[in-house]
């Protein structure tokens, strides 16, 4: 499978969204490989036949636990956006809601991180999610920076990308406090700056 494959996903009943919510605090909190299907399927209080008939593979609850954190965290940062009242506001207010993400739902760093650090093999099903999530991060920092300079919009999206997921990552490994908070303070700086190669400042 590519990268730019869309995984397939399963359709989800009660034993199904059971089991996926016990098998994402678990992958989440333990590690994708050091969990496996029975104590998933004993959290979830389902059969192992049962989560077979549901997900088909250990692979696809992966792909569905990361999946829905992905769909989940889109939602909700869409809704912020959507309230904001300028351009720089909306770059600013994806640091915010990280922030309040993170501390809510990812105390141990970023899942789709994490999860590259297990799922290395792009023939995997759920590395075009992990990369997918990714990339769709830098798209919408350039595309919400591009108003506010349009002649450097690259650069500035790849620039508070950079601050963005280096902020996950020493939030996740506790290296410093405030680490969001921090690139949040960059990331104001370099929108009242906006200089970049091509700039002319």
């Amino acid at each position: 499978m590519s990268t730019t494959d869309t995984p397939h996903r399963v359709a989800m009943t009660p034993a199904a969204r059971r089991a996926l919510a016990a098998a994402g605090r678990l992958f989440y909190e333990r590690g994708i490989h050091a969990v496996g299907v029975d104590l998933i399927a004993a959290e979830a209080g389902v059969t192992k036949k049962t989560l077979y008939d549901r997900f088909g593979s250990k692979e696809q609850l992966v792909v569905e636990y990361l999946a829905d954190r992905d769909e989940r965290w889109r939602a909700c940062l869409a809704a912020r956006l959507d309230a904001c009242a300028s351009p720089r506001e909306r770059v600013l207010t994806v640091f915010d809601v990280s922030h309040e993400w993170m501390d809510a739902n990812s105390p141990r760093g970023c899942s789709m991180v994490n999860a590259h650090a297990e799922i290395v093999d792009p023939a995997h099903p759920a590395y075009a999610i992990i990369i997918g999530q990714k990339r769709w991060m830098l798209t919408l920092f350039t595309d919400l920076v591009r108003p506010l300079a349009p002649a450097t919009a690259d650069f500035l999206g790849r620039t508070l990308m950079l601050l963005h997921e280096g902020a996950l990552v020493a939030f996740g490994l506790r290296v410093f406090p405030g680490a969001l908070e921090q690139a949040r303070e960059q990331a104001e700086l370099l929108l009242a700056q906006g200089v970049g190669p091509g700039s002319g400042n």
